[in-house]
């Protein structure tokens, strides 16, 4: 657990389905607290019993639901998803609310519109710190380049839904405030993330 910005913690597991490491979040910065894309940490759920307890847990897309439910059952914070994935739980006891895109959520966060691997691709607004921009899939950050998930991954047509993600994410950059970005998959990116990205959108 490290505290990238005041009030905001992040830290990388390796994911027992995946095999790969994922990133996750506490903001306490904003309130109530809450977790995004949470798998649980080396420091167990009494971590954040010593801290402001997160009342929330926002999803960035449906399969990202990862350790939700322990700290549902430990804490009895609220998992939240965008309506369009809520289809993934109607088997499941763990209860999730639906949201929609342009929606505020608690914490005055901002849920934006992907919308390009799945429905639910949700991107994440925090009013704190300058804006900080949190997206799932969308986008990975490796070996300190920004890039997307395998071809395998991605559907049927490659490259023009990778243009797709572009064009989606270069709106963001310019209807929005932000200067960091989080990512599901890859290290935050602190300071400069939304000229990152624009370049990155406009290679």
């Amino acid at each position: 657990m490290r505290e990238i910005l005041p009030g905001i913690f992040h830290w990388r597991v390796m994911h027992p389905e995946i095999q790969i490491e994922v990133d996750s979040y506490y903001v306490s910065a904003l309130q109530p607290a809450f977790l995004i894309d949470p798998l649980m940490p080396p420091e167990g759920v009494e971590w954040f019993r010593q801290q402001i307890p997160p009342q929330s847990i926002y999803l960035t897309n449906r399969l990202h639901d990862r350790d939700s439910r322990k700290f549902v059952e430990a804490l009895g914070a609220s998992v939240w998803c965008h309506e369009a994935g809520l289809h993934e739980f109607t088997e499941s006891t763990l209860a999730v609310r639906g949201f929609r895109f342009g929606d505020d959520l608690p914490g005055g966060v901002k849920a934006l519109e992907v919308n390009v691997l799945c429905p639910e691709e949700t991107a994440l607004l925090l009013p704190t710190a300058g804006g900080v921009l949190s997206i799932g899939d969308a986008l990975i950050h490796e070996d300190g380049e920004l890039g997307f998930v395998p071809d395998t991954l991605i559907g049927d047509d490659p490259p023009a839904i990778k243009q797709r993600l572009k064009t989606t994410l270069l709106h963001i950059c310019t209807t929005q405030t932000f200067d960091h970005l989080f990512f599901a998959h890859g290290e935050p990116i602190i300071g400069g993330a939304k000229e990152a990205l624009m370049r990155f959108c406009q290679g």
